[in-house]
């Protein structure tokens, strides 16, 4: 965001509730995963109409959003929940950019990508630990980041001592779903790894 800020002179504005998703999870008594994450809706939506509301007029304003071709089901939804601003979604339009196509754009431009990506991420959310993620991506924080991954994992299991059985992953092997703790997934990939990382 600096770099691009520093190339059209413009600089960032960040609106912030201050929270953490956990801080929001305890908040609202709900663990979020892959289906509903209330943390989104707090954490960025928010605090962004609030500012919108105090700082951009409807009439003269226009919202870029993020999400590319592959999301574009997304968009009326989004369109309705932002109303009455004009979004606009620029991925979505030709020419149909992978992420990695885009990403490299991003670095001919002189901007370099969030680390995330240059990790192994499929995206940049929540340093790394976004409830929204799948197996691949908890492996992925767990092989990168596994203090980050024991913090996630920690707070998963207090929160399951108070809220009962819930976990951000599920568990849909053999037919059936069931949740999946961070911690017995952990486990599974150290069986699976012969690792004892976190």
């Amino acid at each position: 965001m600096r770099d691009a800020a520093g190339q059209i002179g413009v600089p960032v504005t960040r609106v912030a509730d201050g929270h953490t998703p956990f801080e929001v999870f305890w908040q609202k008594r709900f663990l979020g995963n892959s289906r509903l994450a209330p943390c989104s809706e707090i954490l960025k939506q928010r605090p962004c109409r609030r500012w919108l509301e105090e700082h951009a007029d409807p009439g003269e304003t226009v919202l870029y959003v993020g999400i590319d071709w592959s999301e574009q089901r997304r968009t009326p939804a989004i369109e309705r929940g932002w109303a009455p601003w004009t979004v606009i979604f620029p991925m979505c339009d030709p020419p149909y950019l992978t992420k990695g196509e885009m990403l490299d754009q991003a670095r001919a431009a002189g901007l370099e990508p969030p680390q995330l990506y240059a990790l192994g991420f499929g995206h940049n959310n929540c340093g790394s630990l976004c409830v929204r993620g799948g197996h691949r991506h908890w492996a992925r924080v767990l092989e990168v980041f596994p203090e980050r991954y024991a913090a996630a994992e920690r707070q998963e299991r207090e929160l399951r001592a108070e809220l009962g059985d819930v976990a951000i992953l599920r568990d849909r092997s053999g037919g059936r779903s069931r949740p999946l703790t961070l911690t017995e997934f952990r486990e599974r990939q150290e069986a699976s790894h012969g690792s004892s990382a976190a």
